[in-house]
């Protein structure tokens, strides 16, 4: 076995992960799924005129069984009022409309409530400045944040919907939308027992053009958007940060020792390394980014299949035996960097690029969660360019000691040292491995766990086999017989530790640390219980997590604080976590309402705000005592 069959055999552990993934649920995403509510922005006029105002709604269309809520909700009712967003053009102003009353709907749990079903139109009214230009257009945008549930569950709905009406001289009716605006309900309001007033149809109408003061609730300041070129600068640090985090460190160890025994070579070929290993960081963006746009998936989801992690723990072993010494690919004792200062070693360099992605996955930095987080609103062009920025954050100092030869001339001259610094880092390796399986320890339970241990033990037993018979000066025989036994040992053992659908592990909820009294107490968490929590005017505290997810699990220490623990029972703080170690909707879409697309994720909601406060990525005792702080104002 030389290098390149090495090379593909680990390509081919990767590709094969894809197929494996779909026994997990990945391949259902792309299945076409019935909405449970649709939105729309509709008019009473296809074109404006300067000055005159006019009826806007938003349509909600309710599949079956679904509903989501009122502007306010009736006492006793537990859920999330429907807000709307308005994000009107320069000069245009916006009048709230009474909305149409809510009606009884059978909610979770066989409980009736008070919302909407079916179709419904929630109005308002709109008047252009009366310096718009005739023949000129304007784009109108609402931003819809609610809580759509059926007998079953509750999700939460995020859609940015959007209008273009041309601006005349005088107002044009939109005859298709004549009957929508034709009549007049009765306006949402609270009856003598808390209830809401229905109306007489399933299909709510908007309500006449009577101003009302809206219904909000008290809320923190408004957060300035950031440009799309601030956004793209935060996508660079992020992926720029990613190279200190601890998912990152064994792909350093490997290009540490490329990048020295580069030192004095031809100049062409250091420059090509640093190229190609580039291009493999972002042809894995590339692909991450349609991934995620595709599916609608976050960072890191790939990390939610136990087959993918059971993959890259037998990869990393793979890998971390062969830098350890227990085999060499090729004669090189560099093993790893041993072809490139070669032109077939550019393969390794664009091998290594990939895999920096693949192992930076599980790591989230600060500035990074914005940046992915505002591709949830982006379109897909502007997405691509959010990743390719974090993919060029991450390559950057390797192609910057590629294309500046004078820095690594700084770096000490190759020499026996170097097998030393080698061998070291293979311990990193081992360290993702072990970090890999206690990933699967929270995805799967019982024998699977056993036979996925015991199966990186034979491929061990398989790469000592090749690097103690497939030697260069032993025997043809001997080394063919090597090969066979090593192939059949690592393929053996990816078939006999591979994890199926059935072995995944069902999440109890959390049960009180008996060794650690004083420790928060961390309930599961849902939206019906965060909605009820807040309903009786508590703070809660929720953190978005996975166990495959590196920072997160930093994270954790600043929970033993023994002071911020006073202030959580201080403040009667409810604790919930949101584990997204396995692949689960209702989690990504409340992290899409959030405006987010990785863990970790930690918000506060404080009674009587309207908004979570979300803290930083990398928690501190400090940031977060800052959060909890809140509550006493």
């Amino acid at each position: 076995m030389n290098r390149s069959c090495f090379l593909t055999l680990a390509a081919s552990l990767l590709v094969a992960t894809v197929a494996y993934t779909q026994s997990f649920g990945f391949g259902e995403a792309a299945a076409p799924k019935q909405e449970r509510v649709t939105a729309e922005l509709v008019a009473a006029v296809s074109a404006a005129a300067p000055g005159q105002p006019f009826q806007t709604a938003v349509k909600l269309v309710h599949a079956k069984d679904c509903h989501t809520y009122g502007k306010v909700l009736p006492p006793g009712v537990i859920g999330k009022p429907t807000k709307l967003t308005w994000p009107l053009p320069e000069g245009w102003q916006i009048e709230e409309l009474p909305w149409p009353a809510t009606h009884d709907v059978p909610s979770t749990g066989g409980e009736m409530s008070n919302g909407y079903d079916g179709t419904v139109y929630l109005p308002v009214k709109i008047t252009p400045p009366a310096t718009a230009a005739v023949g000129s257009s304007a784009e109108l945008k609402v931003k819809v944040n609610a809580l759509v549930c059926d007998p079953k569950s509750c999700l939460p709905f995020v859609k940015e919907v959007a209008l273009t009406l041309n601006v005349a001289a005088t107002p044009v009716a939109n005859e298709a939308n004549a009957a929508a605006f034709g009549s007049t309900p009765a306006a949402e309001k609270k009856g003598s027992e808390g209830t809401a007033v229905a109306p007489a149809a399933n299909e709510a109408k908007p309500a006449a053009p009577k101003v009302v003061e809206p219904v909000t609730a008290p809320a923190a300041a408004p957060k300035i958007p950031l440009t799309f070129a601030e956004l793209l600068l935060y996508a660079f640090i992020g992926g720029l940060i990613l190279n200190i985090m601890p998912c990152v460190f064994p792909v350093l160890g490997i290009k540490v020792t490329s990048v020295v025994q580069q030192a004095g070579e031809d100049r062409r070929k250091v420059v090509l390394h640093g190229l190609m290993y580039t291009v493999g960081v972002l042809l894995s963006f590339w692909v991450l980014g349609g991934f995620a746009i595709a599916l609608n998936k976050g960072w890191g989801s790939q990390l939610q299949s136990p087959a993918f992690n059971f993959f890259l723990a037998a990869f990393f072993l793979i890998f971390a035996l062969n830098m350890a010494g227990l085999f060499e690919i090729g004669t090189s004792a560099i093993g790893v960097g041993s072809g490139l200062q070669s032109k077939g070693g550019l393969g390794g360099s664009f091998f290594s690029g990939l895999l920096a992605t693949v192992v930076a996955t599980p790591c989230s930095a600060p500035f990074l969660g914005t940046a992915l987080g505002a591709t949830l609103a982006m379109p897909p062009y502007q997405s691509m360019l959010i990743f390719t920025l974090i993919g060029l954050g991450l390559a950057s100092p390797f192609l910057m000691l590629s294309l500046f030869p004078g820095l690594i001339s700084a770096l000490p001259r190759p020499g026996a040292w170097m097998e030393s610094f080698k061998q070291g880092m293979s311990f990193l390796l081992f360290g993702t491995v072990g970090f890999m399986l206690y990933v699967l320890t929270n995805q799967i339970e019982g024998l699977p766990v056993l036979f996925a241990i015991l199966s990186l033990v034979l491929i061990a037993l398989g790469c000592w086999i090749y690097g103690r018979w497939a030697l260069p000066h032993k025997p043809a025989r001997t080394q063919n017989i090597a090969r066979l036994l090593t192939f059949l040992a690592i393929a053996g053992g990816l078939w006999f530790g591979l994890p199926n659908a059935s072995a995944k592990r069902s999440h109890a909820k959390e049960a009180v640390n008996l060794k650690d009294p004083d420790a928060l107490h961390w309930e599961t968490w849902s939206p019906e219980k965060v909605a009820a929590l807040r309903a009786a005017k508590q703070p809660v505290y929720i953190d978005f997590t996975a166990s495959w997810c590196w920072t997160c699990q930093v994270n954790k220490r600043v929970y033993s604080d023994t002071g911020l623990r006073a202030l959580f029972k201080q403040n009667h703080v409810a604790t919930l976590k949101a584990d997204w170690s396995d692949e689960n909707e209702t989690i990504r879409l409340a992290l899409e309402a959030l405006g987010k697309r990785a863990v970790p994720v930690n918000v506060l909601y404080i009674p009587g705000v309207e908004e979570p406060f979300i803290l930083d990525e990398l928690l501190t005792v400090g940031n977060v005592t800052a959060a909890l702080k809140k509550l006493e104002k």
